[in-house]
């Protein structure tokens, strides 16, 4: 049998960022990790910066400080794409609309819903809510009212409004129609793609 050499790949391993995000998420300033570890901020600095590779005692130790476990640093990040033409068409209960799911199925954060809205297109005469805390949209083009149950919001292109997905509410487009993205956290539903 012939024998493997194997070569490293040439890509530096980037571990700054990660570092840095998870010591600034928690609240952890460089000085307070530096005191922490018995090391300087400068280094810790040129870590976070990936100016400078630590050892592999001085990278666990800095961990350690963090409660992140090594690995993690080294895992890929999950990334999923959903092209829009694969996106599959949704019934959200309105009239006139083309409602694509625009994150993959089993996402539970956060929910993307793009929706192509023909003129006097609506979401129904009654109020609705979803289940979500926080529903946002976004109009890409057109206008769009959303309807409350105590007043009527006007949506132009490129504006944004973000309510309770508690909130009762309902929509309607104008002439034009409009194409809008609907943000919805955590995810109203879910499951397996």
């Amino acid at each position: 049998m012939r024998p493997v050499h194997p070569t490293a790949g040439d890509a530096p391993v980037r571990i700054g960022a990660k570092l840095r995000a998870s010591r600034t998420s928690q609240g952890i300033t460089m000085e307070q990790l530096a005191l922490a570890c018995g090391l300087t901020k400068g280094f810790l600095s040129r870590v976070e910066r990936d100016d400078t590779t630590p050892s592999v005692p001085v990278l666990v130790q800095i961990c350690q400080a963090l409660s992140l476990p090594v690995g993690s640093l080294f895992e890929e990040p999950e990334v999923q794409l959903v092209p829009l033409s694969e996106a599959p068409k949704i019934n959200m209960g309105g009239t006139g609309a083309i409602e694509r799911l625009v994150t993959p199925r089993s996402e539970h954060r956060v929910q993307v819903l793009r929706s192509t809205l023909e003129p006097n297109a609506n979401g129904g005469v009654q109020l609705y809510t979803v289940n979500c805390e926080v529903e946002s949209i976004h109009v890409i083009s057109g206008s769009v009212d959303v309807i409350f149950t105590d007043r009527r919001v006007s949506l132009a292109e490129s504006d944004t409004l973000t309510f309770a997905g508690s909130e009762p509410h309902t929509w309607e487009t104008h002439e034009a129609g409009a194409e809008l993205m609907w943000i919805l956290a955590p995810a109203a539903w879910s499951g397996s793609n």
